[in-house]
């Protein structure tokens, strides 16, 4: 079963100097029929205006990953850690109790875009504070996985996060590993069919949930880049 979840469906915040999208309920957002997929909890994706900055804040017991689609930020922890990155990286923080971050958009006059997912972490399981890596222009490459398997960051969940990277009419088959999964178009369109036959045509910035789907086809009809979230349950 695959069903879209349009970016005109997605919740939105303007506060100035924060633009948001979200896939699932967060902050005044409230949808209670989207209050997260499985272990994936949140989905945003938001536009910081240059010189402004989340400030420290904890987080419940999950691992964010945040890519940077444009600009540049700085991050901080209260154990005085921070790390720069920029267009194309991605970073893997595991949160962990009684530290705080923070987020900075370091430009005096662009624009940070940046999508973050929130992944329920298992409680008993460490992994390193922070992982990063460049997203990859190959048609698909692992970012993330409970094993860190073919050289991907580690979670403490049972998910894979997939970069998808098509170029137009470019076609890919993909064999999922859990029961559910969740592709989401970061740029371009993308038409997608599962092994149950249902097929969806996603567009950019948008969403779809797939369920009970052993693979599935992708066709690129523009030039695609996208994440699929790969769920065991």
């Amino acid at each position: 079963m695959i069903i879209n979840r349009t970016v005109k469906q997605c919740g939105k915040a303007d506060y100035g100097w924060l633009q948001a999208r979200y896939t699932f309920s967060f902050g005044h957002y409230f949808d209670p029929k989207f209050l997260g997929y499985g272990a994936l909890r949140v989905l945003n994706q938001e536009v910081i205006a240059p010189k402004a900055a989340f400030q420290p804040k904890s987080y419940p017991h999950v691992d964010i990953l945040n890519i940077i689609l444009r600009g540049e930020a700085e991050y901080r922890d209260s154990e005085g850690n921070h790390v720069r990155a920029c267009k194309g990286e991605c970073l893997l923080f595991s949160t962990r109790k009684g530290i705080s971050y923070s987020e900075h958009n370091i430009s005096a006059n662009k624009p940070l875009t940046r999508l973050q997912l929130w992944l329920n972490a298992f409680p008993q399981q460490e992994s390193l504070p922070l992982q990063r890596m460049e997203l990859p222009e190959q048609p698909l490459t692992m970012l993330a996985s409970p094993t860190a398997e073919d050289g991907s960051m580690q979670l403490r969940q049972q998910v894979w996060v997939n970069h998808i990277s098509l170029n137009k009419n470019q076609a890919h088959h993909l064999q999922l590993k859990g029961k559910n999964a969740y592709l989401q178009s970061l740029n371009g369109n993308i038409k997608i069919k599962g092994n149950s036959k249902d097929n969806a045509l996603i567009k950019c910035g948008d969403g779809a949930f797939i369920h009970e789907e052993n693979y599935l086809v992708l066709k690129a009809d523009t030039e695609f880049q996208g994440l699929l979230i790969d769920l065991a349950a």
